[in-house]
């Protein structure tokens, strides 16, 4: 299918594409004030309907940007190029498909390119993850943990990371369930890692979608995981954490996943070898796992996270 982008879109996109020098406009700021079409056209008057810190130090950084939109709307037509050229699509905080877990966010993104097929039903995934280092035993129980969610209709994202990222999503397919991967490159960048080449048209064979953040042409950087990591956790119900060091991305994630008001599950062999993760099982912030009944358990229906978004966006409309 051809990636068509409406006038709208194109809107938001050159907004978040506005610069100043190395400055750029907040894109989360961006997210939460482009809600409708009468939230857009204030966007590109100038004005942000927030009030808050953020919105009073980005104000005279949009209106001064604003002043050169031609230059941002033509990064936006280089890039939608790249896109097409790559069979990605868009969607964006306009759109009613833009995933239901995630638009409840603060932090959400303005807009994810995606291959392969967004699905009401991923409101019932949850994140696997966890480190590139994995040891045996830690393959396993995510290779274990992603096969019996599976089992009870549950959709399985990660990051597309080697060690438990991958494991989760090979897991999946092997067992024909669905699995989506956060990407921390471009949609229209090579593959990173280069090795889980494979792994992505795997996904996307078997059903499954590549979503990314960035401007379709973007690299690999170190800002670009951690933020990928947001909408890992944004995108799911919950994150379930198999192996991670106090260094870890798949930490990083937890804490993220418990500030999203997100279910954190921290399997029982990392709470009792993480500090990290004990006290966060201790502090009432993560629920420790024993089987995957305890995730099972706490899930909704996709249909329920998707009526709870719904009221969500509502009543933040109403508070702008």
């Amino acid at each position: 299918m051809d990636l068509d982008v409406n006038a709208h879109q194109h809107d938001l996109l050159s907004l978040c594409a506005l610069r100043v020098g190395d400055a750029s406009v907040d894109w989360s700021l961006i997210a939460r004030n482009a809600q409708t079409p009468d939230d857009l056209a204030a966007l590109l008057d100038g004005r942000l309907r927030e009030d808050s810190r953020t919105a009073r130090k980005n104000e005279p950084l949009l209106q001064q940007a604003l002043t050169d939109l031609d230059t941002a709307r033509h990064r936006v037509d280089t890039e939608l190029t790249a896109a097409r050229k790559a069979g990605a699509r868009l969607v964006t905080v306009l759109d009613v498909d833009y995933p239901a877990n995630l638009r409840v966010i603060a932090n959400l993104p303005p807009f994810l390119f995606y291959r392969g097929e967004l699905e009401q039903r991923d409101a019932r995934s949850i994140a696997v993850v966890g480190t590139r280092q994995a040891s045996k035993e830690g393959l396993m129980r995510a290779a274990r943990m992603a096969r019996e969610l599976v089992e009870h209709d549950v959709v399985i994202a990660s990051g597309l990371a080697r060690g438990i990222d991958s494991a989760a999503h090979e897991a999946t397919l092997h067992v024909q369930g669905r699995t989506f991967a956060v990407m921390g490159t471009g949609i229209a960048a090579p593959v990173y890692p280069t090795e889980n080449k494979d792994l992505a048209q795997k996904i996307l064979d078997g059903g499954g979608a590549l979503l990314s953040q960035f401007w379709p042409t973007s690299g690999p950087a170190r800002y670009t995981f951690p933020r990928r990591n947001v909408v890992t956790s944004g995108t799911t119900a919950g994150s379930v954490v198999i192996e991670a060091s106090s260094t870890s991305g798949a930490k990083m994630q937890a804490r993220l996943a418990a500030e999203h008001g997100k279910l954190v599950f921290l399997i029982k062999s990392l709470a009792d070898s993480q500090p990290w993760a004990a006290k966060m099982i201790a502090d009432r912030r993560a629920i420790q796992v024993t089987q995957s009944s305890d995730i099972i358990d706490r899930l909704g229906s996709a249909a329920d996270i998707q009526r709870a978004s719904r009221q969500r966006r509502q009543l933040a409309l109403a508070s702008l």
